[in-house]
């Protein structure tokens, strides 16, 4: 996503980490495929949802084989479109960028929050801690260095813009994302590794100021925006790898993104 510049904010623990100290029981057992391979990622086009409209890439052709001999394009487009990373320098001054991302956090423990039954009724809702509590009580603890990844079924809307952007008379969006007191207890009681959202942001649409990209790259953290197909992969026990392309001084970047388990 791309946005003006915007004041850093301190990572804040307090009420949020008090609120999980919660005990949590053993998990249940969850079915699991025994295996599988599932792209995550929504193909770059021009008529995929921006952030704000007007944002949308461009391309011509540049050569063809009957032409030229060979085929090429040339793309105009924002780091902040379809499946992409926000690196800790999207919103972070001085945080890292998209190539200094290591090969080793781009490759994580996936896990899914599936809220996707309660954001059809409420497109404005997050991800919670009482979420993240229910999560592990069903399937385990969240694993340290884990990607967290939200489904709220919104990737389904994708090929209307309108829908996807949640957008009302008055240019609000409205979209799931992760609730600001949610990311900081996963970064401070689990030690998580980066957010993923199948919405435009890993803030809610109606967020005026991007609370939850503060917490998380001021905390040297990364987010994967625009995910496809997280109703495909298990709950628990894939390894998502993302494929960042490493942009010079990035903010962010396209990704191809897949999950393995």
């Amino acid at each position: 996503m791309c946005v003006d510049k915007v004041t850093r904010r301190s990572l804040l623990v307090g009420a949020a980490a008090t609120t999980a100290a919660v005990a949590v029981p053993a998990p249940a057992q969850a079915t699991v495929r025994k295996s599988g391979l599932q792209d995550l990622t929504h193909p770059i086009a021009p008529s995929f949802p921006a952030f704000v409209p007007g944002e949308e890439p461009s391309r011509r052709t540049v050569t063809s084989i009957p032409a030229d001999g060979y085929y090429m394009q040339e793309w105009t487009i924002l780091e902040h479109f379809g499946t992409h990373v926000d690196a800790p320098a999207h919103f972070t001054a001085g945080g890292r960028t998209s190539t200094e991302l290591t090969l080793a956090e781009l490759i994580s423990p996936a896990v899914v929050i599936d809220i996707a039954r309660r954001a059809a009724r409420e497109p404005d809702t997050t991800v919670t801690v009482a979420d993240l509590v229910a999560y592990e009580r069903r399937y385990d603890r969240i694993p340290r260095d884990a990607a967290v990844l939200l489904h709220s079924g919104w990737a389904a809307k994708a090929g209307d813009a309108d829908a996807y952007r949640g957008a009302d008379a008055q240019g609000g969006l409205h979209f799931p994302g992760f609730s600001v007191e949610a990311c900081e207890w996963l970064l401070t009681r689990r030690r998580i590794r980066c957010l993923g959202v199948d919405t435009l942001s890993i803030d809610p649409g109606v967020s005026a100021g991007f609370e939850t990209h503060l917490a998380l790259t001021g905390a040297d953290r990364y987010g994967v925006e625009n995910l496809a197909h997280l109703d495909r992969i298990p709950p628990r026990g894939a390894t998502l790898t993302v494929g960042l392309i490493p942009y010079l001084d990035g903010s962010g970047g396209q990704a191809r993104v897949f999950a393995k388990w």
